[in-house]
């Protein structure tokens, strides 16, 4: 049997209620075997995860992160996944690499905020003006139907302009902004999607009842938010195992002694297991996005039905 192969252009077929609810289904089956290699220095980076969940099947992710690919010309993210059936370890599909991963992120982010965020949320923001702040757009807008307002800050000004310019979804107002201390006081969910490696939120900026959402800091050294927010807030993470030993995001602030790794509540398994999440209106939660090759297996196996 060959391979189906999925090219990036098959994304029109595809949409955000269905990505967010293959990995809410994918968290009712057995916990995920996971394993991660990393090569190369840090700003051009070969990553291959590699995933196995029982009755799903194997996937194995690899590429390459450049962060000088954007001055070239050049996507940022680059490679490719290659799906594996369950009982004879048939490849079934090579998917390309962004695809999974837009559908993935932003899918993972948002099926996170509809477990922990106050179902009243009306204001979203959106720090970060990459690829994946339009995959949040759209994303949130589909998993939030109540949603009436999107703000959007990057560090270059013309970045948001430029998002806030595209076409609104339905019933949304989208529009840029400068002042980020402002921006994050007056929204109910806050979306970081940055390369940042030093912290961009400030917990002193967060009102109560706030949902934070952390996507950009995927690496040892990075991070979105300072010890005030990570220290204050109640914290989730999609997968324990991806983000509490790699993601500087807690590493750092466990390294240092702000937090212990019991501070994070509970993952994606735990919450679609029945485990409590918000428990006031007035708790800032805060969600890191840590991705992980089980959360890729479940959406390429998605896109190959799908598609």
């Amino acid at each position: 049997m060959s391979p189906k192969i999925i090219p990036y252009d098959i994304a029109e077929k595809l949409d955000w209620p269905g990505a967010i609810a293959a990995l809410r289904a994918g968290h009712t089956r057995p916990k995920a075997e996971l394993g991660d290699t990393f090569l190369g220095p840090s700003d051009a980076v070969l990553l291959s995860r590699a995933a196995y969940i029982p009755g799903l099947g194997y996937g194995v992710k690899s590429f390459t992160v450049c962060d000088g690919n954007a001055q070239a010309g050049l996507p940022t993210v680059q490679g490719a996944m290659v799906v594996f059936e369950p009982e004879h370890g048939q490849p079934t599909a090579i998917v390309d690499c962004p695809l999974v991963t837009e559908f993935k992120t932003a899918a993972d982010s948002v099926l996170g905020a509809q477990l922990l965020a106050r179902q009243d949320s009306r204001r979203l923001l959106i720090v970060g003006g990459g690829r994946v702040a339009r995959s949040l757009i759209a994303a949130y807008a589909a998993g939030f139907p109540g949603l009436t307002e999107i703000t959007l800050w990057t560090r270059r000004p013309e970045q948001a302009q430029e998002l806030a310019a595209d076409p609104a979804p339905e019933g949304i107002s989208l529009r840029a902004v400068t002042d980020l201390a402002e921006a994050v006081a007056e929204a109910d969910i806050v979306s970081c999607a940055t390369m940042a490696r030093a912290p961009v939120l400030q917990g002193a900026w967060v009102k109560p009842g706030t949902h934070v959402d952390l996507i950009g800091a995927y690496k040892a050294d990075m991070r979105e938010a300072d010890d005030a927010l990570i220290s204050t807030a109640s914290l989730f993470v999609d997968s324990r195992d991806t983000t509490l030993g790699h993601i500087g995001e807690l590493l750092i602030p466990i390294r240092e002694g702000v937090i212990t790794p019991e501070a994070v509540k509970a993952d994606l398994y735990d919450l679609i297991g029945g485990a409590r999440g918000r428990e006031s209106a007035e708790e800032i939660t805060l969600y890191k996005n840590g991705g992980g090759a089980h959360l890729d297996l479940m959406i390429a196996d998605w896109i190959s039905r799908a598609g």
